[in-house]
């Protein structure tokens, strides 16, 4: 080979390496991860949330009280506490709640003789007070602009600040829940005159309570202090109802999460694997259609598939059709709150009716719902729930005709995707939200037991 072959063909060389280190350098750069899920999250809307007003002092004294004090129900066996416990994330970790006549507390707790189930889970009052327009699983307490749509109708007090404070108003007069049955006795063995009252009678069921708790000289000094301005003459439970939603804003406002930090442009509080995970939830897993905002949730009303179990509503027992058990609201038979997810890793289990032990089993279901409900097994519930789960073939196919579109196919995530996905979730926990036993007063004025 002649030198000048040899020069020619490392000059050629030495051109081709050349095209190929420029052509590298054009070729541009995938986004960072970090880039890729801030662009998602500005997308949907996902702020971090800012800091919430103080409530007085007085005002959260009295609310923390009547919050674990059993004088409210009418049998004076129940609080709201007991319902929604420190000790189980401010739900009771139950699929479906145990109301008055029940015993034990928490997961344990368990029905009286001849009661049934409260119809729906006792879902988690974290982070409540954070603007919610619906509030219970149907949404059937919604406040707009200062204006409430509750079921009292007109019956409804004025002066209630929030919505919050509107939804304080009805756990009380539920009979289920903590007014008792006619006939009912309390745990002294005296008439449970508020369970004499009728059900439509909601100005007499409040006032009923009001005369309880202002029979005690310790709750008239609380409602002095808390309300300075209103002589005792005029107090009603829309005030009581105020003071509770002041203690649930004050003490149950968590939202000091890793996700929260990461929106705050703190790009290691989150791992690769939990940004990956976000990335699915507001991108190919499509959850952020439904979870947005600064809640990420709670915003709809949905028809996701999940298997009916419980005594029902009163429409069309033992089926609960949800938020179309309202009156003009057909349309929305089987559908259900978004709910919203921040500390959603504390409120297991989830759904309405606490269909899924695990957020692992959450993930499962919305992965291919069809399958999840025909194939729906119900052996991880408690046996006295299980009974209850309604499975035959016309009640599966009832909630898959209304079953929401974007859950039609197959999300088809792989396990790995799935773990992701549960890792995000659990970014969105507030570590101080773990422990909530400082929230347990020592004592409440009726002198009935806390816990």
């Amino acid at each position: 080979m002649t030198n000048t072959v040899v020069r020619a063909l490392g000059l050629g060389l030495l051109v081709v390496a050349g095209g190929c280190v420029e052509t590298d350098r054009a070729l541009p750069q995938p986004p960072s991860l970090d880039a890729e899920l801030r662009a998602a999250l500005q997308q949907w809307g996902v702020v971090p949330i800012l800091p919430q007003p103080t409530q007085d002092s007085a005002l959260v004294a009295l609310g923390q009280s009547l919050f674990f004090d059993k004088e409210l129900s009418g049998n004076r066996d129940i609080a709201c506490a007991t319902c929604h416990s420190p000790s189980t994330g401010m739900g009771d970790g139950l699929s479906l709640a145990v109301g008055t006549g029940g015993t034990g507390a928490g997961p344990t707790r368990s029905l009286g003789p001849g009661r049934q189930f409260v119809p729906r889970n006792a879902p988690t009052l974290l982070n409540v007070a954070l603007g919610l327009q619906y509030i219970f699983w149907d949404g059937r307490v919604t406040g707009f602009g200062g204006q409430f749509q509750t079921p009292a109708g007109l019956a409804l007090p004025p002066g209630l600040p929030t919505v919050l404070a509107a939804q304080a108003m009805f756990p009380v007069t539920n009979r289920r829940e903590m007014r008792g049955e006619p006939g009912d006795t309390d745990v002294f063995g005296n008439p449970n005159e508020l369970a004499q009252i009728g059900d439509s009678q909601w100005t007499e069921q409040w006032r009923a309570v009001m005369l309880r708790l202002l029979a005690i000289p310790a709750y008239v000094a609380k409602f002095r202090g808390a309300f300075p301005g209103v002589p005792p003459n005029l107090l009603g439970f829309q005030h009581a109802a105020t003071a509770i939603a002041a203690f649930e804003a004050e003490a149950l406002t968590r939202v000091d999460t890793p996700f929260d930090r990461y929106l705050r442009r703190n790009d290691d509080a989150m791992t690769s694997q939990q940004k990956r995970g976000a990335l699915l939830f507001f991108g190919k897993a499509a959850c952020s259609t439904c979870h947005n905002g600064p809640l990420i949730g709670a915003g709809n009303f949905l028809d996701v598939g999940v298997p009916q179990i419980g005594p029902g509503g009163t429409a069309e027992p033992p089926l609960d059709l949800g938020r179309g058990e309202l009156p003009g609201n057909e349309f929305y038979r089987f559908a259900f709150r978004v709910a919203p997810l921040r500390n959603v890793e504390l409120s297991a289990p989830y759904f309405h009716d606490g269909a899924f032990p695990t957020l692992d089993a959450v993930v499962k279901h919305y992965n291919d719902v069809r399958l999840s409900l025909m194939g729906f097994d119900p052996s991880h519930l408690a046996a006295d729930v299980r009974a209850q789960y309604h499975g035959d073939p016309g009640t599966i196919a009832g909630v898959l005709e209304r079953l929401d579109f974007r859950l039609q196919q197959p999300l088809n995530l792989s396990a790995t995707e799935r773990a992701e996905l549960v890792a995000f979730l659990n970014t969105l926990t507030d570590p101080s939200a773990r422990d909530l036993s400082g929230l347990v007063p020592a004592s409440v004025p009726s002198g009935l037991p806390v816990r």
